[in-house]
């Protein structure tokens, strides 16, 4: 069975022969001490060692200062002095001092889009394996980002008409990119990450009925666009995010990543009382202390519990996609161990 074959059988809620991996994505300042541990020439040679199931595929966006679709909209006027990586969602965006949506230059998502290197991206999926579109979107992020975060909630509360115009302004800009995304890499790959982080360690940054109101209405279009090429959604949220895993879930979400184990309410016991086998999953392998601080064979125990608990509604992964330098590779191999952790 291939890994797309497992991920199709996954997502029907199907039972497979061995569970999926999904690595992750490695910054720049850890990939070095993981290339070489593996001895691998690149992370596509590194995921392929590791025997991975899921590859990311990029979207290629051209725009400085970060030429990512991530960070597309520059918020922060003109006479912020702060350097591009001093900013934070502290900081006063746009909309801290605008109150006409019309006046950002909202960048146009065509102009900045290479379609043939998107294509290349997505080719460099091997055959076999799970293409994953990594788009984002974080339409609720960037849109606290708009007004700075203290600002944004205080919107939220007080004049929630701006709120609601740049928010939607925001998910129109992610519907066009993907929808240029989508056509360009048709047939290629097979499922996308999508996300806003909504939730902290120990709650959700704003309530359920905030969420539902202001974010879940643009959630429910980007997946909805998703489907209409035939793909799954992981959806990602870092954080507390349990009273709203039902929600996600009716707006489409296939797969909840990740399952952020030190989170309140968010380990695997805690959802599997919740909510069963209700929902698919990608996470779990606690990335705050386990993988950091932890022995390889405590990692190994870890993998070998979390199976137990949701034998066929895990993608293995660690509790957050961006892999740090501070993971040893040897936890990171300790993961994969898929004879020793392969099911009856």
């Amino acid at each position: 069975m291939t890994s797309l074959e497992r991920f199709e059988r996954f997502c029907r809620h199907q039972h497979i022969d061995e569970p999926l991996h999904w690595l992750g994505i490695p910054t720049p300042q850890a990939l070095p001490k993981l290339l070489e541990y593996f001895q691998a020439n690149d992370e596509i040679e590194l995921k392929n060692r590791l025997g991975d199931d899921i590859y990311p595929v990029e979207v290629a966006y051209n725009n400085p200062p970060t030429n990512h679709i991530a960070c597309a909209f520059d918020w922060h006027p003109a006479t912020d002095e702060e350097s591009y990586t001093e900013r934070s969602l502290t900081t006063d965006g746009f909309f801290a001092h605008c109150s006409d949506v019309n006046r950002f230059p909202w960048p146009d998502p065509a102009a900045h889009i290479d379609i043939a290197g998107c294509i290349a991206h997505a080719a460099a999926v091997p055959a076999g394996k799970v293409g994953l579109g990594v788009m984002w979107s974080a339409h609720f992020q960037d849109a606290c980002a708009a007004f700075g975060m203290e600002n944004a909630l205080m919107q939220m509360a007080l004049e929630p008409e701006l709120f609601q115009q740049v928010i939607d302004r925001i998910v129109e800009f992610y519907l066009e990119a993907n929808e240029i995304f989508y056509r360009a890499v048709k047939g290629r790959i097979h499922a996308v990450l999508l996300g806003n982080d909504l939730g902290t360690q120990l709650s959700l940054i704003i309530s359920p009925e905030m969420v539902r109101r202001f974010v879940l209405p643009g959630v429910r279009k980007l997946i909805t666009q998703a489907h209409g090429y035939g793909l799954k959604v992981i959806y990602h949220s870092c954080g507390s995010i349990h009273p709203i895993i039902p929600d996600l879930v009716e707006c489409g979400a296939d797969i909840i990543h990740p399952i952020q184990a030190r989170a309140s309410g968010m380990s695997a016991v805690e959802l599997k009382e919740k909510f069963g086998d209700r929902y698919l999953y990608c996470g779990g392998v606690d990335v705050q202390e386990l993988l950091v601080n932890g022995s390889a064979d405590q990692v190994r125990a870890e993998v070998k519990r979390l199976l137990e608990i949701f034998p066929d509604n895990l993608i293995l992964s660690p509790s957050h996609e961006a892999i740090l330098p501070d993971v040893p590779p040897e936890n990171i191999e300790a993961l994969y161990r898929r004879r020793e952790q392969k099911r009856k």
